[in-house]
Formats: structure tokens, C-alpha cells, sequence
């Protein structure tokens, strides 16, 4: 798990290198509550998509079921810098559907880690196809970046796009604009 004094020496380590005093009564204690926050955010590196999508139910249902709106934010492994944005998940069920909060779950668990981008939308769609087994899964996911806003190029309010297509969505282009549209509305 968690090496909370690791992180504390290495967040006063972050505070000399940049010229403050660690001991002074503002930052004092900011390594414990840095350890206590990764603690938090990052808290998906120790979990699996298994438990939010291992309680199915049987449905006769074949159409599309979509959780969209998704809020969450993760950090970026590159600049250890938050993004964060909207998570559109949807599937095709093949007898059986989850739970929708545990699309949202699902959503979290990639989210809480040190993460790309194009990898959060790749696992979230990987992991309902091998838990729920659905004809097909799309997941979209619309982010603002940190690293893009506050330094670097500075362009606040860019949004980056990722898709990941699987099964029935990679070979129907109708059912791919359905899911489109209902983003949208």
C-alpha cells in the first residue's frame, strides 16, 4: 500500500528544492496532508473494476444502456497535474446488465491513479467488455488538463477527446452516432 513517510520526505524534499522553509507555520504540516490527499486520490492504484461490475442482473434487454455525464478527476502521470472532466460509458447487454452506479465506479477506479487520458478510456471500456461480456461497449470521456491550462501552452478551457470503441460499436457505424446524439442531448 501506501508509504505515507516516503511521501512526506519526498513533499519536504519538493518544499527545500523550491526555496521555502519547511517548518514554517503555513507548510509545516502540508507533507502529512499531501500523504493523507494521495492517499485519497490515488486510491484506484489498490482497486479492480471486478467489484463495481460483478453484480449483474439478467435483462432480455439488447439495447443500448449509457451512464453519461460522468464527473471525476485523475492526475496526470507526466506532470502529476489534475484533469478532469465528463465520462460517457455505454454498452450493448448480452443478458445481463450492472448496476448504473457502477458505471460510474468503474469510472473512479481508473480515474484515482497516476493515468494517461487515452489509457483511463481504454481500461474503463476493457473492463466492461471482461466483467459484463456485452455485445459491445463505447466509452468517451472529455477533459481539461492542468498541464495544458496553467503552464505549458496556457490555453484554458481546451478540452481533450478520447474514444474507445469495442465489440458491436467498432463494426456499426449507426449504433456509434446513436451514442453520439445521446451525448449531446
Amino acid at each position: 500500500m501506501f508509504d505515507k513517510e516516503k511521501i512526506k520526505k519526498g513533499v519536504e524534499l519538493i518544499l527545500e528544492g523550491i526555496g521555502e522553509d519547511k517548518n514554517r507555520e503555513g507548510l509545516a504540516e502540508t507533507p502529512e496532508r499531501i500523504a493523507r490527499m494521495y492517499e485519497e486520490i490515488f486510491a484506484g492504484m489498490y482497486q479492480t473494476a471486478e467489484e463495481p461490475l460483478s453484480k449483474t442482473f439478467s435483462v432480455s434487454n439488447r439495447e443500448m444502456v449509457m451512464e453519461k455525464d460522468i464527473v471525476f478527476y485523475s492526475t496526470c502521470e507526466h506532470h502529476f497535474m489534475p484533469f478532469y472532466g465528463k465520462a460517457h460509458v455505454a454498452y450493448i447487454p448480452n443478458g445481463k446488465v450492472v448496476g448504473l452506479s457502477k458505471l460510474a465506479r468503474t469510472v473512479e477506479v481508473f480515474a484515482r491513479r497516476p493515468q494517461l487520458q487515452e489509457q483511463l478510456t481504454e481500461q474503463i471500456a476493457d473492463a466492461i467488455m471482461e466483467y459484463l461480456q456485452p455485445k459491445g461497449a463505447i466509452v468517451m470521456i472529455e477533459a481539461e488538463h492542468m498541464c495544458m491550462t496553467m503552464r505549458g501552452v496556457k490555453k484554458p478551457g481546451s478540452k481533450t477527446v478520447t474514444f474507445s470503441m469495442k465489440g458491436a460499436f467498432e463494426e456499426n457505424e449507426a449504433l456509434v452516432n446513436r451514442f453520439l446524439t445521446m451525448v449531446g442531448e
